[in-house]
């Protein structure tokens, strides 16, 4: 059943209830106000067609209507009346009589001057001979009937009772009452079932075709809901649930996407040194390296490509163990000013070689100490400056390493004077396999994977990597790691891997 329907029956249910306890009320506010149960069914009926006498008093009634038919004149007789009034006054009514416009009797219960002159005119027909009148604020019920005497004058008889003036009032509007307070339900209930509707079945509606959507495959929508009820906050957990699923796809399709220039990345750069292998195995094979010098420098040339080939193997490997955070980090008190020396120093003689002057620019005085694995950060150095050295171009090759520090913070500069790097790739820097030089020769753009694997070593410290460059007159990169003490308390939060 769904919830429209439920809804919708127990709003009815509590239209019938409020009706029949509004019935029960109406019935026992009568009883109360009236002392009579029989007079219930009074207050249904229009124009005072019933009996508004009680059984006692209406078999009083029909005698003194009896011997107003036969006997006429008995109704002069004062003894007579006043015994039948006796009677009407232990039921709190009373009787009077009228000969033509004299009053003939008056019982004591009323207590009333004006009673003669709100009388209703004779009707010898007496086709209306129960109704009732008001004096000022008081009402009253009668029963009368008019007759001629034997003289044929008009007489008239009542029984008249005192009516309680709540009750008349009750009985002329409660009729108008009960259609009132049944239009007000009425339209409260449908108002009700409306602002219901609106506020739970249309956002639940527009859940379900939403949840649709995202079954066929559509997330590019939104679902603008204000409410700050329980559906809304429905609503905003599915939103988010489609954001979510949304950027999850965006996500699988950019690594669906990357996996694809991985893999063709990773093809290229294989393919490569195996082709060169081949070559020159082919060329001993048949007979081309005819002289052992030429065999000499075959096989060299093979161990070189099988080198580089290990190499990049080695590369890769690494690299996705760092994505994919399975290499651990073995944190320790490092002064990063004599850990540059030492990088320096090993490199120095091998940058003499190929004409490099690599050598400090900025060095501090006192040491500077940082929480880090000494292996990785030394791999991280390497990669930089071995990126650097293939980008040389000036005659007067320069790389020069700068150390800058605050209270949180130690940075790292490595700056050479090569051909620089364009503004635009800038950004691609340190993402895996990217070569500004987009031939892949290996020979000047290499794997494309050391500064890939610096950025993940570097963010496993916990620290942060980036680049700026000129085109024309070289790159600078930085790094940066959080501070400690020589001793291993650390002046920020040391890096968790």
């Amino acid at each position: 059943m769904s919830i429209r329907i439920k809804l919708l029956l127990s709003y009815t249910g509590m239209l019938v209830l409020s009706l029949l306890i509004f019935a029960l009320a109406a019935g026992l506010f009568t009883i109360a106000a009236t002392g009579d149960i029989h007079s219930i069914r009074d207050f249904y009926k229009v124009h005072y067609q019933l009996n508004p006498l009680t059984e006692q008093e209406e078999s009083i009634f029909l005698e003194l209507k009896y011997l107003a038919k036969n006997e006429p004149d008995q109704l002069l007789d004062k003894d007579l009346l006043v015994d039948y009034d006796f009677k009407l006054r232990t039921v709190r009514a009373g009787l009077y009589v009228r000969r033509e416009s004299n009053q003939v009797f008056e019982s004591y219960t009323f207590h009333q001057p004006q009673l003669e002159q709100y009388l209703p005119p004779y009707d010898l027909n007496n086709s209306q001979i129960r109704n009732t009148f008001n004096i000022g604020e008081r009402f009253y019920a009668y029963a009368k009937f008019d007759f001629l005497y034997s003289d044929g004058a008009k007489g008239s008889v009542f029984v008249i009772r005192e009516r309680s003036p709540f009750a008349e009032v009750t009985r002329r509007l409660l009729p108008i009452l009960t259609l009132l307070l049944i239009g007000v339900l009425v339209i409260a209930n449908l108002l009700l079932y409306r602002w219901i509707t609106k506020s739970v079945i249309k956002p639940l509606n527009l859940l379900r075709s939403s949840a649709e959507r995202i079954q066929e495959g559509d997330l590019g929508f939104a679902l603008n809901l204000s409410s700050r009820d329980e559906i809304g906050q429905l609503n905003e957990a599915f939103e988010n649930m489609r954001k979510r699923l949304q950027e999850s796809v965006q996500l699988r399709l950019l690594d669906e996407e990357s996996r694809k220039e991985l893999i063709s990345n990773i093809s290229h750069d294989l393919r490569t040194p195996i082709t060169n292998i081949k070559g020159y195995i082919e060329g001993i094979r048949d007979g081309v390296a005819d002289t052992p010098e030429k065999m000499d420098k075959y096989v060299d040339i093979i161990y070189t490509k099988a080198v580089d080939l290990d190499k990049l193997v080695d590369e890769l490997f690494l690299y996705s163990k760092l994505d994919l955070k399975q290499v651990p980090f073995t944190y320790e008190p490092v002064d990063i000013v004599a850990f540059l020396d030492d990088c320096i120093e090993e490199l120095h003689y091998g940058m003499q070689e190929q004409g490099i002057d690599l050598g400090w620019e900025k060095r501090p005085d006192e040491p500077l100490w940082v929480l880090a694995d000494v292996e990785k950060l030394k791999r991280t150095v390497l990669n930089i400056i071995d990126n650097a050295q293939k980008f040389m171009d000036k005659p007067k090759k320069r790389i020069g390493v700068s150390l800058n520090a605050d209270e949180a913070r130690v940075t790292v500069e490595i700056r050479d004077n090569g051909m620089g790097i364009a503004p635009d790739a800038i950004p691609h820097l340190f993402e895996r396999f990217y070569r500004a030089e987009q031939s892949r020769n290996s020979t000047t753009g290499g794997s494309g994977l050391g500064l890939a694997i610096a950025r993940e070593i570097i963010e496993g410290h916990g620290g942060e990597i980036w680049a700026d460059s000129q085109q024309g007159a070289g790159t600078s990169l930085f790094f940066s790691l959080k501070r400690t003490t020589n001793s291993g308390g650390a002046h920020g939060t040391n890096p968790d891997h």
